[in-house]
């Protein structure tokens, strides 16, 4: 039953169908604009329709991670970013392992810079409270030692604060304040009792005091490195540094000798902000307690990014879990009227008094002049959990849109011209059953590009070169099988004996050309990557195709022109 001519008609039907089904372009709409828009399901890769490709791997220098702890590492890193490239909606993202290194594919994506940052990005989240900064203040003299001796002190070249910052705060540097009154009071007091300071004094000694004062500065400078770039912050436990130092002492900071002079319990954090104060820039360093309040791994969900609507400072929502809650409440209930940091990859985002206790929910305060954007941000890479390791970029590659439409329209060139010149050759050669190898061609066609959207393969400029490339093993199948009944009908066989006969005999060499074929297709997508990749499945989905096509869709027709002929008329071959 399913042999005969009306069967293999329904099948072939049924398969066009679905295949021209699975091509019907999608209606996407977009839950911002509302606007709706028409796109074709095949998907284009890289190379064709332009976007980024990012190779990434486990940060391990002292290579502390290996056998097994390395490959779980790379699984959870791998399920990260997969989770955040989703909520960023990129429309099918190629993202994939090889070896212990990740491949990220971002077709079409419009911000690449964006895209990296959101899917490199760490994102371990602390909560700390920002301490006053007097055991710091304390250790601030061992640290500068330590400073001196690491670096040596003919290296020590630092921008001295000759003014402090103009902020409003009412705490300066640790009794720095209470040192300068009582020299303004002393000042008053020979005021007071008629002695001018500067009465009788020669000019020249005066600018040899100047002199003086600046050589003292530059010593001082020199001997506390570190003292001398800080000044006081908006609140106590905050420091600024002027911006152009900022590198230098975060340098310091790293030094060996520097945290060992640290005091216990503490730990300095950046600031992500700058900070104006006078005519200056300044970076805030914080002196944060080092047990946060609770860590990122007990958020349950963050966002949507929001505004707040007193003064329009953009704002993160977030909830915790049931554990976090916990641990949340019993943080907050004791420390009220703390200041507490939201620390972001070692890096303080926002600051803010707790005047309550919170538990469930609570939400993160961005720092002024934050865009709305960076909160959007912040919540998607807190809702898709933090990386399990820090992660380094080891090879970055962009193709420009318009690389990628020279691509599209060259191969869409060279697929025409092979199809044409295939048609034209096989009517010339085979005359009639050239007609009918073409009619099997366009259902190839057919099947090919169904089966890439059905299953949502991604074509590549290597996968137009195998979907050429098949088309060829689909034709070279049809010159067997030609061949054989040219054979048959030259020993004096009737036109269907020799069909049969030919369409029998060929079988088995169509059968080991495409097989081997096959199986080479699939080794390369197992062991290959992006582009070769590409190249194969289109290669692999080609060859099936063609088979069908070639032996039954062929076969077919070939049923069908003899019913329509008598038996003993020759057949146009």
């Amino acid at each position: 039953m399913f042999g005969s001519v009306r069967w293999r008609l329904v099948w072939i039907a049924v398969l066009v169908t679905i295949c021209g089904f699975a091509l019907v372009p999608e209606t996407i709409v977009d839950e911002v604009t509302g606007e709706s828009e028409r796109v074709w399901p095949l998907k284009l890769g890289l190379d064709l329709q332009g976007g980024m490709q990012l190779t990434v791997e486990i940060y391990d220098p002292e290579g502390a991670l290996s056998g097994e702890d390395l490959d779980d590492a790379v699984d959870r890193t791998l399920t990260t970013i997969r989770n955040r490239i989703d909520e960023f909606g990129v429309r099918e993202p190629t993202i994939q392992r090889s070896g212990n290194r990740i491949i990220i594919e971002l077709a079409g994506v419009d911000n690449p810079e964006q895209a990296k940052r959101i899917a490199t990005e760490t994102a371990f989240m602390e909560f700390k409270i920002v301490t006053d900064g007097q055991d710091f203040m304390e250790a601030l003299e061992r640290i500068d030692r330590a400073i001196v001796n690491e670096v040596g002190i003919e290296n020590l070249q630092v921008t001295t604060l000759e003014t402090e910052p103009e902020v409003d705060l009412s705490d300066i540097l640790g009794g720095a304040a209470d040192s300068a009154a009582a020299e303004d009071a002393a000042n008053e007091e020979e005021a007071v009792e008629g002695e001018d300071p500067a009465a009788g004094e020669d000019p020249a000694t005066d600018s040899l005091a100047t002199e003086e004062e600046a050589a003292d500065a530059v010593d001082e400078a020199t001997a506390r490195p570190l003292s001398a770039l800080l000044g006081q912050g908006r609140i106590l436990g905050e420091y600024l540094v002027p911006q152009e130092d900022q590198p230098t002492a975060a340098a310091w900071l790293e030094l060996e000798g520097v945290r060992e002079a640290l005091p216990r319990g503490v730990t300095l954090h950046w600031g992500v902000e700058q900070v104006g104060a006078g005519a200056g820039s300044y970076v805030p360093l914080y002196v944060l307690e080092a047990e946060p309040l609770i860590t990122g791994d007990m958020l349950q969900d963050a966002g949507p990014a929001n505004r707040d609507p007193t003064f329009n400072q953009p704002i993160v929502p977030f909830e915790t879990t049931r554990r976090g809650s916990r641990v949340f409440e019993r943080g907050t209930a004791r420390n009220i009227g703390e200041n507490m940091a939201i620390v972001l990859d070692d890096r303080v985002q926002s600051y803010a008094v707790i005047r309550s206790v919170l538990s469930r929910r609570a939400q993160i305060e961005l720092t002024p002049g934050a865009s709305f954007q960076e909160a959007q941000e912040l919540a998607l890479v807190l809702r898709a959990g933090a990386l399990p390791m820090p992660i380094e970029v080891v090879e970055e590659r962009n193709v420009s849109a318009s690389l990628g439409e020279d691509s599209i329209r060259q191969g869409r060139t060279a697929f025409i011209i092979g199809i044409v010149g295939v048609i034209i050759v096989m009517m010339l050669y085979y005359r009639a059953a050239g007609i009918l190898a073409v009619g099997a061609l366009l259902t190839y066609v057919i099947f090919m590009l169904g089966g890439l959207a059905g299953l949502e393969a991604t074509l590549t400029l290597p996968g137009i070169a195998g979907l050429i490339l098949s088309i060829g093993m689909a034709v070279d199948a049809n010159v067997l099988i030609f061949e054989r009944v040219r054979e048959e009908l030259a020993a004096g066989k009737t036109p269907r004996t020799a069909v049969d006969a030919g369409f029998g005999n060929a079988l088995s060499a169509i059968i080991d050309a495409n097989l081997t074929t096959l199986i080479t297709g699939i080794i390369l997508f197992q062991f290959g990557t992006g582009a070769v990749q590409g190249f194969a499945v289109t290669l692999c989905i080609g060859i099936l195709a063609s088979f069908f096509s070639a032996i039954y869709v062929t076969r077919t027709l070939f049923i069908m022109y003899l019913n329509r002929r008598g038996s003993r008329e020759s057949v146009s071959i």
